[in-house]
């Protein structure tokens, strides 16, 4: 009977202990936070090729990660759909906008966009962003450069362009690439084939320069004139009203030639400083490759020639600085804005 009535016991002292502990017997800890009152709001950002403020059939490309503000509350845009959907939005008329430090270098706000909240069910607003390209192909790239650009190492042939394509089809949902690459060119004659080499592209993305240490002059004075071609280059480009991306230049193979990278550092030095005084984007594919670590020559097929590795961090390079404006993959914003590497328009040569 005694042992009966200690077993009874134990759950009143089980349910004192609890009580005692500062506990509430009815609760597990905090519920879920609730959803503010309000409506939600699907926007579709998308890049306006004729700036006109509707989403035509034919204008494909949307643009991922901006963010879109509407009634104080806000959303970022979807990979590959471009959608955003704003929760919690009270009842009202209000104006749609977009984070311009969200947008990718050279975007801007298209035509003006309100809203009506609440929505029909289903409904989407379509936020439009321009390019300053005036009548150039929309979403055409052009890959201009030497035998680093035409691909010579990878296993394919086609080194670093093909594999950007197929991120930035990935990303924004519509790219072409036009490979310009000359074997053995230098950055002189880069100066020579650029006018003859330009085809209504939006985007040029210039990596030149580094066979420039053959030249034996250039060897004595490391800057040599890199800079000032790539200057030339860049302006020609700005001309056309395209958009440039300028890359310093990638690092030798140290297995090789250790030395030349003290060369392309001192080149690369007077690109970064050229970059910012033309508004080009600059990507920095030399930092790009320090950032990878461990032994450098296992992204070299010789001294100067990726292999598919290496050329898989060009293609990177390139993707981040024209998706996210980072001209290191990895970098933030703000890093990016301290370096002044974050640009607009780029202007006309003689304006």
């Amino acid at each position: 009977m005694l042992r009966r009535r200690a077993l009874a016991f134990i759950p009143l002292l089980v349910l004192m202990g609890l009580g005692g502990c500062g506990h509430s017997s009815s609760g597990t800890g905090p519920g879920p936070v609730p959803t503010p009152p309000g409506n939600s709001v699907t926007f579709v950002v998308f890049y306006d090729e004729n700036a006109n403020g509707v989403a035509e059939v034919g204008e494909v490309a949307r643009v991922p990660d901006v963010e879109v503000d509407v009634g104080g509350r806000t959303a970022r845009s979807e990979k590959g759909t471009g959608r955003a959907v704003v929760t919690a939005v009270p009842a009202g008329t209000y104006p749609v906008s977009v984070r311009a430090d969200t947008l990718p270098p050279f975007y801007a706000a298209g035509a003006p966009v309100s809203v009506q909240v609440p929505m029909a069910e289903g409904s989407q607003v379509f936020v439009p962003l321009v390019l300053p390209i005036g009548a150039n192909q929309p979403n055409q790239y052009n890959a201009f450069g030497d035998s680093i650009t035409r691909g010579d190492g990878s296993t394919d042939g086609r080194g670093y362009p093909a594999r950007l394509q197929a991120k930035l089809q990935a990303h924004f949902g519509a790219a072409s690439m036009r490979n310009r690459g000359a074997e053995a060119t230098n950055s002189f004659e880069g100066v020579e084939r650029v006018k003859r080499n330009l085809n209504n592209d939006a985007y040029v993305l210039i990596l030149y320069g580094t066979n420039d240490w053959n030249i034996p002059e250039c060897q004595g004075v490391p800057p040599c004139q890199v800079a000032d071609n790539l200057r030339a280059i860049v302006e020609d480009v700005k001309a056309v009203r395209s958009l440039p991306f300028i890359a310093t230049l990638t690092p030798a193979n140290p297995a090789v030639n250790p030395g030349r990278n003290q060369w392309i550092s001192a080149v690369n030095d007077s690109i970064k400083s050229m970059a910012r005084q033309e508004g080009a984007f600059l990507v920095d594919l030399y930092q790009a490759f320090q950032q990878q670590g461990g032994d450098p020559s296992r992204f070299f097929s010789d001294d100067v020639h990726p292999n598919d590795a290496g050329y898989e961090v060009i293609a990177t390079g390139f993707f981040e600085a024209i998706a996210h404006g980072r001209a290191v993959p990895g970098s933030s914003a703000a890093e990016e804005h301290a370096f002044g590497f974050v640009v607009s328009a780029p202007r006309a040569r003689g304006n």
